[in-house]
């Protein structure tokens, strides 16, 4: 070799062929691997950790300014960050699903029925209320027993109370016993006449009417064993047919006052709530003249307070009313407890006025012609109690058919 020529070293060349093919990507496997490690080490080392406090942070780390010290800020607990709520989005095409907490459950179908089939019963017992008592028609007795009856709003008004009370429920406990008491004439037979015809047409059987009067169905001489088992004969037959027809009986028994003490007793025990069931869904009337001198003394002694007493009327008057009552109940009491357990509607005195009515109704009914002149002239040949500028007849209404049947 000369020594003017350079010299010149040979170069490894790189391999060709088939070796080239594989050492290409394995550098690019192991450049790739640097680089993830060389991620997870920035992801893994905290903000300025490892860096001394007078040397600049890395460009890549952005400058916090913060009047903290570096140990404050690392002695401080990381924030915590809410977690939002993700919105559920359902398809617009697909079905929407309810959650399993919102869906109903199958108890509630259950208790709404129970409440529909509750609320039907009970719309059909009211409406089964007012059949029955559409079926007693109580205010058509009510109304005829205010134009038939004179003097008597007061009583009027109690026993259509009563009766409506009674009669606007099926089952009852024991029967309802209204005792009407009052002196000679004063509208306790007119009443219970009255009574027993609007019960014949409501029920539209006769049968279930019962009318037993004390001097025709026991006379005097006839003994009283007698007239008490054949009373307890015809009530029970009474109420048996009223029991298999689903009706309510009545049951009027006049001139209570005659009645001997087995009599008494019986109606006492037909009253009682041992008795078969279908004796307790009845209504029985009794018409009584004792305590008649009572009333007749109480009206006397309180005619100057507006005594009788309508609907509507002074409150003076309806404390008048119930201390008459309370009287007389613990009278009929100390006589037989059969009055216990009635309902006592007092009859009092009727006034001249009243006296005119009966005689005008009474010639009506007898074809003469209802003349008010010739009316009070009958009425003036009665007797009459003359108190505080009012006139109380002294026998009511009792003369007024033979007064009217002299013309």
């Amino acid at each position: 070799m000369d020594r003017g020529q350079p010299s010149v070293e040979p170069v490894a060349r790189a391999p060709s062929g088939p070796g080239r093919s594989v050492m290409a990507p394995l550098r690019a496997v192991v450049r790739l691997r640097r680089r993830v490690r060389l991620l997870r080490k920035r992801h893994l080392v905290p903000p300025g950790a490892g860096l001394d406090p007078g040397r600049p942070a890395p460009r890549d780390q952005p400058q916090i300014f913060t009047f903290d010290s570096p140990a404050e800020l690392s002695s401080r607990t990381p924030r915590k960050r809410r977690r939002r709520s993700r919105v559920v989005l359902y398809p617009e095409t697909s079905r929407k699903c309810r959650p399993r907490a919102e869906r109903r459950s199958r108890a509630q179908h259950c208790l709404l029925l129970l409440v529909a089939i509750v609320g039907f019963q009970v719309l059909n017992a009211i409406e089964n209320l007012d059949d029955n008592e559409q079926r007693y028609d109580l205010d058509g007795l009510e109304k005829a027993l205010q134009r038939a009856v004179f003097g008597q709003p007061a009583a009027v008004g109690r026993i259509v109370t009563l009766m409506r009370d009674y009669l606007s429920t099926h089952v009852h406990s024991r029967p309802l016993l209204l005792a009407l008491h009052g002196p000679s004439g004063v509208g306790k037979s007119h009443v219970g006449r009255l009574l027993a015809r609007h019960f014949r047409g409501a029920l539209e059987d006769s049968e279930l009417v019962l009318q037993y009067h004390m001097r025709h169905h026991c006379p005097e001489p006839r003994a009283a064993r007698g007239c008490r088992e054949e009373l307890a004969r015809r009530v029970a037959a009474v109420v048996a047919r009223a029991e298999a027809e689903e009706k309510t009986p009545l049951l009027v028994l006049d001139e209570v006052e005659l009645m001997p003490q087995a009599l008494l007793d019986e109606l006492h025990g037909l009253l009682q709530p041992q008795r078969s069931h279908h004796f307790h869904n009845a209504i029985y009337v009794l018409l009584s003249s004792t305590g008649g001198a009572e009333i007749t003394r109480f009206v006397l002694q309180n005619a100057s307070r507006s005594l009788p007493l309508g609907p509507g009327g002074p409150p003076h008057g309806a404390r008048a009313e119930e201390e008459l009552s309370a009287g007389l109940r613990a009278l009929l009491v100390r006589e037989h407890p059969l009055w216990q357990a009635a309902a006592v509607v007092p009859f009092l005195l009727l006034d001249k006025r009243d006296v005119v009515s009966c005689f005008r109704d009474e010639m009506a009914a007898e074809g003469f012609f209802p003349e008010q002149a010739r009316a009070e002239l009958l009425a003036e040949q009665l007797s009459y109690y003359r108190v505080a500028d009012r006139e109380f007849a002294v026998t009511g209404c009792k003369q007024v058919v033979a007064t009217v049947n002299l013309l």
